[in-house]
């Protein structure tokens, strides 16, 4: 099969001939048709991700596709089944193995590449809101990133559990994407201070002491600038580090104004807590079926353009959800 490989993390991988892989117990073998492109591909590729494969390896956490072949074990998905997954890694190849609890069969009416799009980002936020923060109707959410692949579904989610939504994205067009996406308030941090313009919007919402909840993509300055505009109670959302800061939390901050900071990694929520997310991944799909969520994809790549996408990605020049089409002949 053909496959990008990276043999050595800090290296740029390689558009090689690589070895099929084999079915094991409880696995399941994917004809990969798409694939989606996470900010968390660029970190697994330098060693920095929260999980480090040995050896040569594939970048890519969520795909859809094809059974071809199940291991022992497996019942629920069959040869011939168009499927999602979520595995480690290994997306960017033409076939992938994952572990068969995180194969799901895919909805009648849902195309390859909305499946591959879908799973991480929405996952991600829907549980952090929902099941981390417990967002409440009436509540102010903060969602920073908000024009990028996963930022843009926290302010979708955050719209679905009744919260009002101030958006941050950089630029006039990242704005109105954010504003297309049900944003109540828009901020552009490129001309504008986080800081002083959140509490002058939940200040016209009649709640000036700042926001109830922080979706947090970003981190550096920006997680910075969120702690100083939240209300007492609030809690903070630590999703991930596109600023390539990791903040040094100042407890003392946290302590007078009685705010919580909440890490949340979907990968290790899912398997810690797996009754939670089959029924929170259900909740989602039935959103996904009705039309309630849309993803945004904004370009769709060919397998072997892969890298271009993760340029997109590591420049945040991307909108919304990027697709690697993985199919062959294509």
């Amino acid at each position: 099969m053909k496959a990008w490989v990276c043999n050595a993390f800090g290296e740029v991988p390689q558009w090689v001939d690589a070895p099929d892989p084999v079915v094991q117990p409880r696995q399941v073998l994917i004809d990969v048709a798409a694939c989606g492109v996470n900010f968390a591909d660029t970190l697994i590729l330098q060693g920095k991700y929260q999980k480090r494969p040995e050896g040569p390896f594939s970048p890519g956490f969520e795909v859809s596709g094809t059974v071809r072949a199940v291991g022992d074990g497996v019942s629920h998905v069959k040869p011939g089944d168009a499927v999602m997954a979520m595995p480690d890694w290994g997306g960017y190849a033409e076939q992938v193995v994952a572990d068969g609890s995180l194969v799901m069969p895919l909805p009648n009416g849902v195309d390859f590449n909305i499946a591959a799009a879908f799973q991480i980002a929405y996952g991600t936020s829907w549980f952090a809101l929902k099941y981390r923060a417990d967002v409440k109707p009436s509540e102010i959410v903060l969602v920073h990133g908000a024009a990028g692949g996963v930022g843009l579904t926290a302010v979708e989610c955050a719209k679905l559990l009744g919260a009002t939504v101030i958006a941050t994205a950089g630029g006039a067009d990242k704005c109105q994407i954010a504003r297309d996406h049900g944003a109540d308030h828009v901020i552009d941090y490129k001309s504008e201070n986080i800081r002083d313009r959140v509490r002058e919007i939940t200040a016209s919402l009649g709640q000036p002491k700042g926001v109830d909840v922080v979706y947090d993509p970003v981190g550096g300055d920006v997680f910075d600038q969120s702690l100083r505009c939240v209300a007492p109670g609030a809690r903070m959302l630590l999703i991930g580090f596109a600023s390539g800061t990791v903040p040094q939390i100042p407890a003392n901050i946290l302590l007078v104004k009685n705010v919580t900071a909440i890490g949340f990694y979907f990968g290790a929520y899912l398997e810690q807590n797996p009754d939670i997310a089959q029924a929170g991944m259900a909740e989602l799909l039935e959103r996904l079926k009705s039309g309630a969520i849309r993803p945004m994809i904004s370009a769709v790549y060919r397998l072997e353009d892969a890298m271009d996408a993760l340029t997109a990605i590591r420049e945040r020049t991307a909108t919304g959800k990027l697709v690697i089409d993985c199919r062959p002949n294509r």
